[in-house]
């Protein structure tokens, strides 16, 4: 095994993350980052190879994080990124064994998510009007985004043939190109209907080279992100709401499923959630929301 340097080692590993694993150009922006701010301390440090790597250097290295001051979850990121890394490393014979399997980092207090009241989001989703394309496009936005629980991401990048209207379901290519196929209510599958029938051939009119995007922008090109939480932010601000965002509406199906019955496996498969503790967190949020009504509602609470 010979000696491998660790800058160059790096580089390696995040040419092969943009080719192999199909990651976001904004997850290996920060993997950039993160994996640099290692390299230069270790420089500093006069680590130049991964042979002088050790979990006692890391543990220095997480340490020093601290005294900068970085927020816990910004440390667990970074150490993940470093965890990624070594894994590589040992996978491609450039180390032993990995000294960053068992780093210990900071414990993160997830702060729950936020969700509306089943009432507020029933409102949210009938706010469009329905006399114009782009308010019939963001009334099956919204009954989207809060009927299946999709992320913002996985519905710009639906195409009409991914929707099966006549079963009542969607396609959906999630995180790790993993697809899966999510049930549409039936309010979703009537305003996706209408929109198909009456507000995208006009949207899809002005484009200049039509495409098979299912939603559709001003100029008929695809609808970004960006243009769906401002539509969201614009519909909540004229009605004086607190901010919002798509995923408080998958915050929200997620919850309501929940507080409904649903089973917690079946929510992580209409999730797409790779881990069902990814998962678990609604039901924390579905018992303060029973509390809450408990000490609302309960003479002794």
């Amino acid at each position: 095994m010979s000696m491998a340097v660790i800058a160059s080692v790096t580089a390696d590993y995040l040419r092969a993350c943009k080719a192999e694993r199909d990651l976001s150009p904004h997850t290996l922006l920060a993997y950039s980052g993160d994996l640099s701010q290692f390299v230069d301390w270790a420089g500093r440090a006069h680590v130049d190879n991964l042979e002088q790597v050790d979990r006692r250097l890391l543990r220095r290295y997480v340490a020093f994080l601290g005294h900068k001051g970085l927020s816990r979850r910004s440390i667990a990121r970074k150490s993940s990124a470093l965890r990624s890394l070594f894994r590589w490393a040992v996978n491609h014979d450039l180390m032993a064994a990995s000294p960053a399997e068992d780093l210990e980092t900071p414990r993160l207090d997830r702060p729950l998510p936020k969700v509306l009241r089943e009432e507020e989001a029933a409102f949210l989703c009938e706010l469009p009007p329905e006399d114009t394309p782009e308010g019939v496009r963001d009334r099956a936005v919204l009954e989207l985004l809060y009927g299946s629980g999709l992320r913002v991401a996985e519905l710009c990048a639906l195409d009409v043939d991914e929707l099966d209207l006549r079963s009542g379901a969607v396609e959906v290519l999630g995180k790790g190109r993993k697809e899966r196929r999510v049930p549409l209510a039936e309010p979703c599958t009537d305003a996706l209907r209408n929109y198909l029938k009456t507000a995208r051939p006009h949207l899809l009119a002005r484009a200049s080279q039509p495409g098979p995007a299912l939603f559709l922008g001003a100029r008929g090109g695809r609808l970004g992100q960006r243009a769906v939480r401002a539509m969201i932010e614009r519909y909540v601000g004229a009605e004086g709401g607190r901010a919002l965002s798509p995923h408080t509406l998958r915050h929200s199906f997620a919850t309501h499923l929940l507080d409904g019955g649903a089973d917690l496996r079946a929510v992580q498969e209409l999730l797409g959630h790779e881990d069902l503790a990814t998962t678990q967190i609604y039901t924390h949020v579905s018992t303060e929301r029973l509390r809450a009504v408990y000490e609302k509602s309960h003479p002794r609470a």
